[in-house]
């Protein structure tokens, strides 16, 4: 460790935005962490306290690290290393914060292992774009990928080197657009992996002379961005209890409730997972991204996807057998999107609801009458729809102190407002930036 090697305690805020303070690493007290105040959750995407916000200039809180989360970022191109912990939001004698992000998150956790005796195992998948004027390459090839270098292996092994386990690079169908993923591991480590991934990417790309951005689009017309979780159920022993060779999809009856937990609050959840303007033009038809909340199987347009397994050479689809969230994207906390996940499953459980049924073709041919048939309804087609969802389920809302729907209430009114008058591209623009 350098001499005045720093580390940066962080949370993310309700705008997917990593904020902190730094110290010097060998003066850190990890029991006490640092000072912090409520009124910096009110800081809107756009960088100024919003109006609306019920935290004001009083008040004070603390920034405690969790030891577990400690990463030490090395390795990009001209940066110091730096070591980040993800940090819990407390009050100064160390109790919980009701509207702290990540203790939302642990607290949902512990009511699945509790109540059910089930825990969440997953992975965020995410692609970005390299922003630039370079002619585009074809997509998915070898030339469009080693086009990114020396940038992808940096990145692979900066985040090898961090313990993110990173699986999986790839050069994406967008322009100048890019794909990496990490291992699964417990639902708290698969988020802190998610905001750690995000920044390393921003400051590795930077650091190259380049803009790499998460936004959902950067274009009206383009390809956007997407965030995916993928997730199982195992129980307290640690054995995966998703797959069920005897019931249709192979889906268990404990997964499959889970998953119509997910699908019966979908409207309400978009309000955190797809939480920009510009998030509802990606989601939309024949974009590769959710418009209904429905089950599908290894259906990429499916709000939920049932994702295939793979048993050549005889290897076990139990261990394998995931479901995918795609309605999400950057502008999404991911302690908060895998926090509503975990809750809306356990909703499933507690009312022992039948599952999903599977949808295997595309929605958009499947008559009108047929989806009221089969219950499934139109996701929200833009950011102010789906706030309006978020406050007619009761069940979601109700797992949220009154503070932290107020603030994010006016966090995102705020962004509606500063957002008016300008067209698609301009909105796409704006967020480019940001994320």
């Amino acid at each position: 460790m350098a001499e005045h090697e720093l580390a940066f305690l962080a949370t993310n805020d309700l705008c997917a935005i990593t904020r902190g303070r730094a110290m010097p690493l060998a003066r850190l007290d990890p029991e006490i962490g640092c000072g912090w105040v409520p009124a910096n959750l009110g800081v809107g995407a756009f960088g100024t306290i919003v109006e609306g916000s019920p935290f004001d200039a009083t008040g004070d809180l603390r920034l405690v690290p969790d030891r577990r989360s400690a990463t030490r970022i090395d390795g990009i191109p001209g940066r110091p290393p730096l070591t980040v912990m993800l940090a819990d939001i407390t009050q100064t004698d160390g109790g919980e914060w009701e509207c702290c992000p990540r203790t939302f998150l642990r607290r949902a956790v512990r009511e699945l292992e509790e109540e059910a005796g089930l825990r969440v195992f997953g992975a965020f998948e995410h692609e970005f774009m390299l922003a630039g004027d370079a002619p585009a390459e074809p997509p998915m090839s070898l030339q469009a990928m080693l086009r990114t270098e020396p940038l992808g292996t940096e990145l692979v092994g900066i985040l090898a080197g961090a313990g993110l386990q990173p699986e999986n690079w790839l050069a994406e169908y967008g322009v100048h657009q890019c794909e990496i993923t990490v291992a699964a591991a417990d639902a708290l480590t698969a988020a802190d992996r998610a905001v750690l991934l995000r920044d390393i990417v921003r400051n590795l790309a930077h650091a190259r002379g380049q803009q790499a951005t998460f936004a959902p689009l950067l274009d009206p017309e383009a390809v956007g961005n997407g965030v995916h979780v993928h997730f199982s159920l195992r129980d307290t022993a640690d054995q995966p209890v998703t797959f069920d060779a005897g019931r249709p999809g192979r889906l268990s009856a404990v997964a499959g409730s889970f998953a119509a937990g997910i699908v019966r609050h979908a409207r309400a959840l978009l309000a955190f997972t797809a939480a920009s303007e510009v998030s509802y033009l990606r989601l939309a038809p024949h974009r590769w991204s959710a418009t209904h909340a429905f089950l599908g199987r290894h259906n990429r347009e499916a709000m939920l996807r049932l994702c295939p397994t793979v048993e050549i050479g005889g290897r076990d689809p139990a261990d394998q057998l995931n479901l995918e969230f795609r309605a999400g994207d950057a502008t999404g906390n991911p302690w908060l999107v895998m926090g509503l996940l975990i809750r809306a499953g356990l909703e499933g459980l507690r009312a022992k609801l039948e599952p999903p049924a599977l949808v295997d073709g595309p929605i958009e041919a499947m008559p009108a009458k047929e989806l009221r048939r089969a219950g499934i309804l139109r996701l929200p087609a833009t950011l102010a729809e789906a706030l309006a969802a978020l406050e007619e389920d009761k069940t979601v809302t109700g797992w949220f102190s009154p503070e932290l729907l107020q603030v994010y209430r006016a966090l995102k009114q705020d962004e509606l407002r500063r957002l008016e008058g300008l067209d698609d591209a301009a909105k796409c623009l704006r967020y480019a930036g940001v994320y």
